[in-house]
This record gives C-alpha cells, structure tokens and sequence, in this order.
C-alpha cells in the first residue's frame, strides 16, 4: 500500500462540536484503480478532487455502488469499526450485479482500517456522533459507448458524523411510486437507485412530510423501506419487519437490530408487512410504534403515517417502553465500547507506524 500523507492538515480547524455531516470531510482518502483486468495497488493520499471528464462512463451509463459505514471513539480514544466484513462483502455483491469488478479482501479491509488509523483524530467521541465512512466502486473508462467499462476506481472517504434525524419524522405510504421491482437492482446500493428516489421523496415533502414507506410495484400492498432505511413496525409487542429480496436492501443495522431483538427475547417476525394491516393496527391503537433504520440515521421513530388522506399518530413512548429506543441503545453500547459485545461485531483499529512515500 502507498501512503501519502497530507502536508496540510486541517484537522486543527475541526469543531467537533460545531460541523455539517457530508460537508466536512478527513484530510485523507483510499484510491485503487482497476485496469487491463486487474486491481492496482491501494494508495492513501490527501483528500481531494480527481481528474474526471464529462465522458466518463459513469456519468452517461450509471455503473457506480457504495456502502456506508462507521467509525466509534469510546471513552479512552480508541477507535473501532462495527461489521466491516459485511459490508465488504454487500458492495461486491452490488458490484456484480452491475458488472463491475469485485474488491479483493486485502484491498479493502487493509485499506479502510490504514485510512482510518491515519485519520483517528477525524472521529469525533460523544453521544451520536462517529465518522461516516463511504467506501465506493465507479467506472472511469472516458468513452461514450454504451456497455461495461473496462476501467474503474475504487475509493474511500470519510466525513464526520452526528445524529440525522433529531426528532421523530412524519412518512407517507406510497401508493403509486416504487424503490424498486423484481429482477432489478433494489438489493444492490446503486448510486441510481437514490436518485430515482428524489422526486417521489420531493412530492411527499411538499405535503408536509419528512419520508416515504415504499410499498412493493405491482400491487403497494406491502412494506419495503422507508427513505434510505430498513423499516419496521411493533404490533402489540410483535416486531415486524420485510424479509430482504431482490428489492430489500440487506441492512447491516436491521440484521443487527434482528439478532438484538432476539437476544432480548422480543417476538420477531420476518415476513410480509400489509399495507391494510397496518392501517388496521393504526386504526384500533395496537400499532405500538414504527421506525426506519441505517447506517447514517441509526434509528429514527415515526411519529405520524399517513395512508392517502388518512393520517395516523403513532403513540410517545419512553426510552424504557419502546423497543426501538431500547434496541438503539445497545446497538450504540456495543459500537462505541460502552457494553460488552457477545456477538463479535466490534473490530479494533489499532495504532500502527505507517511509512510515507
């Protein structure tokens, strides 16, 4: 690995306390760039702009994926990462499904933690803050032909992080707009399958509401996802959540909130989320409480679902009467070291003396 560290840092004139997530970014990035078949060598290097032309193939035919990801500080400055081996292995799964080049394991892995280890001071420590981390695969051929590129760039950046969402958001079922349909790419975290969400999101906005729950597209029947977020509902003391597919995002926080939920004894199931069931439930006051969850927000609670014209609010529990809360809290405990961790999903990034070219 090639490290080039920056000349200057401007991590001096970070305010943890004081940042816009997505705006600020660390003074180091990861590259790697495939061509003639092959992965080259992953260099670290100052944050910044690349060398893009407006004919680069992933501008005109979309072949670009990402994950999301973060870093924690606990108490004594050390820093860990939460379940990096299954978001590596989420964007190669992404990346096949666009015909893009896999990211070999050393690549990846040796190449976040060496990022991170140089930019430790990036990740600022207390309640709901961490550093985001977006590891992304693009294409890079400049030629403007419509097929796979033979060129592309592997990248990693970084930018801190607080909570997203402060307070609990309205949502609005959608009963003509899609995430996505069977047979194309809603499992995969294409950069397209955002931007094909914007405008339904804007719509829903206008009308006063904060997200949609996206419903299935042949009959909007069932619960998919809410926004960016893996979705789930609490009937009487039932959780219930969409089992992945084709078109369901395999969240590493849902899968973490499942086995959480479990290991606390709660009743899960994993299956169909009826539109009318949930209205019903909303209706007779047995929909106890619903929430979205994801890497950037972590948990974010509905107070309000609307279905049409019909609008439902969601009851104001405590931190000690909602599931959500309560499963938020420990998921938060494991990541930043404040619990033990039975599941092995924390990962140390240890201080190591890396050379400089």
């Amino acid at each position: 690995m090639i490290i080039q560290k920056t000349s200057n840092p401007r991590i001096s004139s970070f305010d943890p306390n004081n940042f816009s997530f997505g705006t600020t970014f660390g003074d180091h990035m990861l590259i790697c760039e495939y061509e003639n078949g092959a992965w080259g060598e992953p260099k670290i290097m100052p944050y910044g702009p690349l060398p893009i032309t407006p004919a680069n193939m992933t501008f005109n035919y979309g072949q670009a994926c990402f994950e999301g990801m973060k870093a924690y500080k606990d108490e004594n400055d050390e820093v860990f990462l939460f379940r990096p081996e299954k978001n590596f292995a989420r964007i190669n799964k992404s990346a096949k499904r666009l015909a893009m080049p896999e990211i070999p394991e050393h690549v990846f892995m040796d190449g976040l933690k060496a990022l991170i280890d140089i930019d430790r001071n990036w990740v600022p420590k207390g309640e709901g803050k961490s550093l985001y981390i977006r590891p992304l695969i693009f294409a890079t051929e400049e030629t403007l032909k419509a097929r796979i590129s033979t060129k592309y760039m592997f990248a990693i950046v970084t930018s801190p992080a607080q909570m997203y969402y402060a307070e609990p958001v309205a949502v609005k079922v959608s009963e003509h707009y899609s995430r996505s349909a069977e047979g194309g790419v809603g499992f995969a975290k294409a950069a397209g399958n955002y931007a094909g969400s914007f405008y339904p999101t804007q719509l829903a906005n206008d009308e006063g509401y904060d997200q949609l729950i996206w419903t299935d597209d042949a009959t909007h029947t069932k619960f998919e996802e809410s926004g960016t977020m893996n979705v789930f509902v609490r009937i009487g003391n039932t959780i219930k959540t969409p089992n992945t597919s084709e078109k369901i995002l395999d969240g590493v926080t849902r899968d973490s909130f499942l086995k959480l939920a479990e290991s606390k004894g709660y009743e899960v199931k994993v299956g169909d989320v009826l539109v009318e069931e949930v209205k019903e439930a909303a209706k007779n006051g047995t929909l106890k409480e619903a929430w979205g969850v994801g890497t950037a927000v972590v948990t974010t609670i509905f107070k309000q679902i609307a279905f049409g014209t019909e609008q439902f609010n969601l009851p104001v529990l405590s931190e000690e009467e909602s599931y959500a809360l309560l499963l938020k809290k420990a998921l938060v405990d494991i990541q930043t070291n404040k619990s033990e961790d039975p599941f092995g999903w924390r990962v140390k990034v240890e201080k190591e003396i890396l050379e400089t070219v």
